[in-house]
């Protein structure tokens, strides 16, 4: 099995567009914020040194946040800000670092820590600034939430700690997974449903437990998670084969278990978001035959999600500056 990144070609390669019926928009709390999350965030010590600090305040995140709750209170906002900048920290500190992200046991044993202070059963320790600023976030999550959604949060980033281990697996014996797996673990490693399980917090509703684990909502989550995580594989895709060389990354994975090239991938990619954009609108539809308001408005919470996080990628230097010289890109979504 080929295990390595596949190689720019000389010829231009062309970004296929991510067509998008979703309404754009921006909370108009976006820029203050920002400023005030990033402070929070280099105020926790989870940043190693002020270069990587100064990497996080370029990258924007309160602009992701800001787009894909474009209607939720400054102070929801807040609050879901900083749970994406620990997130992104996160995964800086654990996923990427080369010594706990390519060894899976050494990653595992890290993780009992962080379960145990979701469960309320441990304290977290001076020295512990990730364990720390989660018991903070579940704190103030649970001045928000009623306890159903607060254990609902609690379960999604369970699993997506723990999906952390598969993913160090794969570095570590250097394994590309089928796309079978890789679509499946994705929904999962992206810690999109983290956020997904703030969405009615945020908005100061509640989505009922039948609600949340109806067929219908079910799916348009399924749909909207995949919509997030191929999109981003695809326009991420240059800079990730700096790191981990684009292994957990659906352009590779399918140029490799499918003898595509590079551009072909980006396509399939493409064609793969379109089917699910129209799949989501067609189950859309359905709902709508019965949802009371809180299911649709947690279903427009997941439509500002997946419009929102395109648009942050688009405007992401990080993404776009990473691509070859020549990159043709399209004129809009």
């Amino acid at each position: 099995m080929a295990t390595s990144a596949h190689p720019f070609s000389r010829r231009p390669l062309h970004i296929p567009p991510l067509p998008c019926p979703f309404p754009n928009e921006v909370n108009v709390h976006a820029s203050e914020v920002d400023t005030e999350s990033h402070l929070w965030l280099a105020a926790s010590n989870m940043l190693n040194g002020a270069e990587t600090i100064e990497h996080f305040r370029r990258s924007k995140i309160g602009l992701l946040a800001a787009r894909t709750n474009p209607t939720v209170p400054r102070e929801s906002l807040r609050l879901i800000n900083d749970w994406y900048n620990w997130l992104f920290a996160f995964d800086d500190a654990f996923c990427e670092n080369e010594l706990m992200g390519h060894r899976a046991s050494a990653l595992a044993r890290a993780l009992p820590p962080l379960l145990e202070i979701l469960d309320g059963r441990r304290r977290p320790t001076a020295d512990d600034p990730f364990g720390l600023a989660l018991q903070e976030l579940q704190q103030r999550i649970s001045e928000y939430a009623t306890p159903a959604q607060v254990d609902r949060w609690r379960i999604t980033v369970k699993e997506y700690l723990f999906a952390q281990i598969w993913e160090a697996a794969n570095r570590e014996v250097d394994l590309i997974p089928t796309p079978e797996d890789y679509v499946l673990m994705r929904r999962i490693t992206g810690a999109t449903y983290t956020c997904f399980a703030l969405i009615d917090v945020g908005g100061g509703y509640r989505l009922e437990a039948e609600e949340w684990h109806h067929p219908d909502v079910r799916m348009l989550s399924d749909l909207a998670c995949d919509l997030i995580g191929w999109d981003n594989d695809l326009l991420s895709y240059a800079k990730e084969r700096g790191n981990d060389k684009a292994r957990h990354n659906l352009v590779t994975v399918l140029a490799t278990h499918k003898s595509l090239t590079l551009q072909d991938a980006l396509r399939e990619v493409a064609q793969m978001h379109n089917d699910a954009i129209a799949a989501f609108v067609a189950r859309r539809a359905a709902l709508e035959e019965w949802a009371p308001p809180p299911v649709r408005k947690y279903v427009r919470g997941l439509e500002h999600w997946v419009r929102g996080h395109i648009e942050f990628s688009l405007g992401s230097a990080r993404y776009v500056h990473a691509w070859p010289d020549g990159t043709q890109w399209p004129k809009a979504v």
